[in-house]
């Protein structure tokens, strides 16, 4: 973790800013903070530590991608354990004039708040592929408030609506699960679009948009049924249509390009290692079945 991202714990309970605040804490020993309110929304990104946090006078442990969310007006605590483990976390704060100038533009960026006020379900947990892309939001904000890049104004908002945004989206995808055939038919209807545009970018951020979900719900669908990830299975079919076009007598230095290779090199290394030779052996090997060119 960036040490120089952190910043050090105080006990303060009110924003300085008019819009929100982030902060990256590590501490081993913690000024005691008791129960309090807030006048905005509070996101807690649990990284590390043995800990519980305790919201309505409930309390709830706290594990390695939890995030927390807390309306305003919702007394909560933290509840430290053990002083010798580290505890991380990422603190985001939020106003509510800012989150309504979002959800403004799109009531997706109020299903979240929306969910916590009226189930009153606080915690949401989150695999390690899920909470990395978190974490990745959450840094790009950070560094950005952070830095003085040339158009520092322009992109911190649109890293907060990113943010915002992605923890809305995660959670809905997480309480509208697909069924088993349901998620079949995605499985299918995925591996029915690859197949007819091996020619195009097949990247997991295209196949998202042309699907409307995310890019790790495809990640896991392709894992949970074939065992290997996306990015393998999109390269063992290209390589397959490579093949098979040069058996059929297409030139090796247009079948690559046709396919989605952008470079000889790496379709050479990715073809070798697909099919223990290179490509012009292959087809030596293969000569009898093709009409040479």
């Amino acid at each position: 973790m960036k040490k120089n991202l952190q910043t050090r714990f105080s006990t303060r309970q009110y924003m300085l800013s008019r819009d929100f605040e982030i902060y990256y804490y590590k501490d081993h020993y913690l000024s005691k903070v008791d129960s309090h309110t807030h006048t905005y929304y509070e996101f807690y990104f649990f990284l590390e530590g043995d800990m519980s946090i305790e919201i309505a006078g409930e309390a709830y442990p706290l594990t390695y991608g939890d995030v927390v969310v807390i309306p305003p007006g919702t007394p909560h605590r933290a509840l430290i354990h053990d002083v010798e483990t580290p505890y991380r976390r990422f603190v985001f704060w939020i106003t509510e004039e800012y989150l309504n100038r979002l959800m403004e533009m799109s009531s997706c960026y109020g299903y979240l708040l929306q969910y916590v006020r009226t189930k009153k379900e606080y915690i949401f947990h989150n695999d390690r592929i899920s909470f990395n892309a978190i974490q990745t939001k959450v840094f790009h904000l950070i560094e950005e408030t952070r830095g003085g890049r040339f158009g520092r104004e322009a992109k911190v908002p649109l890293c907060v609506s990113d943010l915002v945004l992605h923890l809305n989206r995660t959670v809905y995808e997480k309480k509208h699960e697909k069924t088993p055939r349901e998620e079949k038919n995605l499985y299918e209807n995925l591996t029915d679009y690859i197949e007819e545009h091996l020619d195009e970018e097949l990247s997991l951020d295209v196949l998202a948009g042309e699907f409307y979900v995310s890019k790790y719900h495809i990640a896991h669908i392709f894992k949970d049924n074939i065992g290997i990830p996306i990015h393998q299975y999109i390269m063992k079919k290209r390589l397959a249509a490579c093949r098979d076009a040069i058996q059929n007598g297409t030139k090796i230095t247009e079948a690559y390009l046709m396919y989605g290779f952008k470079d000889y090199s790496g379709f050479f290394r990715a073809f070798k290692r697909e099919y223990g030779m290179s490509p012009k052996e292959w087809m030596e090997v293969n000569r009898s079945s093709y009409k040479v060119q």
